[in-house]
């Protein structure tokens, strides 16, 4: 599942909206029949993708479960908003839920929280965890060894580019650039010879929370020498040239007016902004974003785009300079976890095994444009072919990274957000942008920190 833009609301105000909602979700006296399952739904009316696949679910459980119920507990939320409110619902019995959807990026905060059950004895029981990759198994596993949560895809990131606009620029309508400076240069040119586009869109920014830290920031450090953590010291990484020359490609897209006003990059619903507006009405020259997007054009999605098959282009991220081994991405994906004060959470795992057999992942994947973390879901020919471009996000699984999900990232994701938005508005040279995330890295961190 793909991230979402983000929105900050005031402690306080954040604490009462997520109260009111939710204190009907309880744990305390729940019916032992019914299993509550909590998940994110989509800010734009018109995307129900979630909507309607659990609906269907329910639908299965209830008939093969005689006498069991499901209460579907939906979360409308950006995404600060949706982890808060989560968080909220999972510290009480009274307003725990029996099934939870958790980004990875989060999970391991919640767990280390203590919100979140164990899956391990449910998952040895279940012969289709086999089913699933290694990676996507690690995503969902705690410190501790033990995992707590069942991943239900996946997700890369590339270049969605107009071929209208690339051909009216005089640029190849099969691009594929080498170096960021052949990305850059590309923009430069439609920026030139098509001045009623914006060429280049890179996510930044807090209001668009980890699509900036994602899609923008760490699609650009992976691509040099540099990482955010170093796994053999066990310390996050501060002072890094990979971490400056990212922040000056940011700083330079914005700069030179490359991207979108910078009203519109700080703008909470940027994405919808881009998927349902710049992207289909031939607005936009280059988009650096994730695999998911074709779930906002399909058939009753309600922004139906039957032509973005042809009339976009898809290219992966080169390195900075052409390194080895040439392209980046970066992976991550949702999970569904049990929380520790759940009451009925056998039934809950029951759920998870309704969702999750081969025929229902692989509905799953091509209705939410996902990629497989199920073998036999990837190696099914109608998989490959259900959509275009799932063959193209798929094999990029092979050069991909995932997010450091240590207990600390999302705070680390929040000064990178911050570093991000000081470039973007000119407000701090990318010097000052840099000290300062390293300021605040090491107070995120508790100073585990490697100055380079």
């Amino acid at each position: 599942m793909p991230v979402r833009p983000t929105a900050v609301l005031p402690s306080l105000l954040v604490t009462a909206l997520a109260a009111s909602a939710l204190t009907a979700c309880g744990g305390s006296g729940s019916d032992p029949d019914t299993v509550k399952v909590s998940f994110k739904q989509s800010t734009d009316n018109s995307i129900h993708v979630m909507d309607d696949y659990l609906a269907d679910i329910k639908k299965q459980f209830q008939k093969a479960n005689p006498g069991k119920k499901v209460e579907l507990v939906p979360i409308k939320a950006p995404d600060s908003e949706y982890y808060t409110k989560l968080q909220q619902m999972l510290r009480s019995a009274k307003t725990a839920p029996d099934l939870v959807y958790e980004d990875t990026f989060l999970i391991n905060s919640d767990i280390t929280s203590g919100y979140l059950k164990p899956l391990d004895s449910y998952l040895a029981k279940w012969p289709d965890w086999n089913r699933f990759i290694d990676t996507a198994k690690a995503a969902a596993k705690a410190e501790d060894g033990k995992t707590y949560g069942v991943p239900d895809g996946t997700d890369t990131r590339g270049l969605w580019y107009d071929k209208g606009i690339f051909a009216k620029a005089g640029l190849p309508t099969d691009w594929q650039p080498k170096t960021w400076d052949e990305v850059l240069d590309a923009a430069r040119t439609i920026k030139r010879r098509v001045p009623d586009v914006t060429p280049l869109n890179v996510y930044t920014g807090k209001p668009a929370g980890e699509a900036a830290t994602m899609q923008g920031f760490e699609m650009l450090l992976y691509g040099t020498e540099d990482r955010l953590y170093d796994d053999s010291a066990k310390k996050w990484i501060a002072g890094s040239q990979g971490f400056d020359d990212a922040l000056s490609f940011v700083e330079t897209v914005y700069r030179e007016k490359l991207g979108p006003d910078v009203s519109t990059a700080l703008d909470p619903n940027i994405q919808t902004i881009v998927r349902g507006d710049l992207l289909p009405k031939g607005k936009l020259g280059i988009d650096l974003d994730g695999s998911w997007l074709p779930q906002d054009w399909l058939p009753g999605s309600g922004h139906e785009w039957p032509e973005w098959s042809s009339r976009l282009g898809l290219a992966y991220m080169p390195t900075q300079h052409g390194q080895a081994p040439g392209k980046v991405s970066m992976s991550g994906g949702w999970t569904w976890a049990v929380p520790a004060k759940a009451a009925n959470p056998d039934l809950a795992f029951d759920f998870i095994r309704t969702m999750q057999t081969k025929a229902n992942a692989q509905k799953w994947y091509v209705a939410n444009s996902g990629i497989s973390v199920r073998e036999d879901v990837a190696a099914d020919p109608a998989y490959a072919k259900a959509q275009p471009g799932i063959e193209f996000f798929t094999d990029l699984v092979a050069s991909t990274h995932y997010r450091p999900a240590y207990p600390a990232y999302p705070k680390v994701s929040t000064a990178i957000q911050e570093a991000m938005e000081g470039v973007t508005t000119g407000d701090t040279s990318v010097e000052e942008a840099a000290r300062n995330y390293a300021d605040s890295l090491k107070e995120a961190t508790d100073d585990q920190v490697i100055e380079k």
